[in-house]
């Protein structure tokens, strides 16, 4: 008896260590998985329940991630650049990223969603390397990641507010996805004028 004991012990341990992640997750990661483990179907109780679908959950924390980047890669760039264009843009990110972002997190709370804290571990990659770099070329590095973010965000965004479940949530998509297609608009004019 004792020896059947152990034997479902150690089963019960290998089956735990092979639960766990070898890597640590980043902030968003950590939010999806938490967001995940609010089910309301049948963990309400303990959890407190989430009042979206996993797709919506999953889209604020992906938004909330990117807003959070664009803010700190906006005051990365207002320290870096002498650029008065991207500059000007800069401020912009800063500004409107962070009125989304207050919104977005008034919405989260009223839905239980739980949102990153910090920036995923590719973001912060991203502002670590442009950290780095000085004058022209730090203006097109980030110049080239606001192209490249804004267009994933832009189809993060008209996803939403197509397919999205929860009212607010493609409101919000919806109200964002013209804003940010201006920002894309404009760093792609600044991005012409510095061939």
């Amino acid at each position: 008896m004792k020896k059947l004991s152990y034997m479902v012990m150690i089963a019960a341990a290998a089956i735990a260590f092979q639960g766990c992640d070898s890597k640590p997750k980043d902030a968003k990661e950590s939010a999806d998985s938490l967001n995940k483990t609010k089910d309301t179907t049948t963990n309400v109780a303990a959890t407190g329940g989430i009042a979206v679908d996993q797709a919506d959950s999953k889209f604020t924390t992906e938004a909330a991630n990117g807003g959070m980047a664009e803010v700190a890669l906006g005051k990365l760039a207002l320290t870096k650049t002498t650029n008065a264009s991207v500059k000007e843009f800069a401020t912009m990110m800063v500004s409107d990223h962070g009125k989304a972002n207050e919104k977005l997190t008034e919405i989260a709370k009223t839905k239980n969603i739980t949102l990153p804290v910090t920036v995923d571990a590719d973001h912060q990659k991203k502002m670590d390397d442009l950290a780095k770099l000085t004058g022209k070329d730090f203006d097109k590095a980030y110049v080239d990641a606001m192209v490249d973010g804004h267009k994933k965000t832009l189809d993060l965004m008209n996803g939403e507010a197509k397919d999205g479940k929860d009212a607010e949530l493609k409101a919000f998509a919806t109200e964002t996805a013209p804003i940010v297609q201006a920002h894309l608009d404009a760093i792609k004019k600044i991005k012409d004028g510095l061939k």
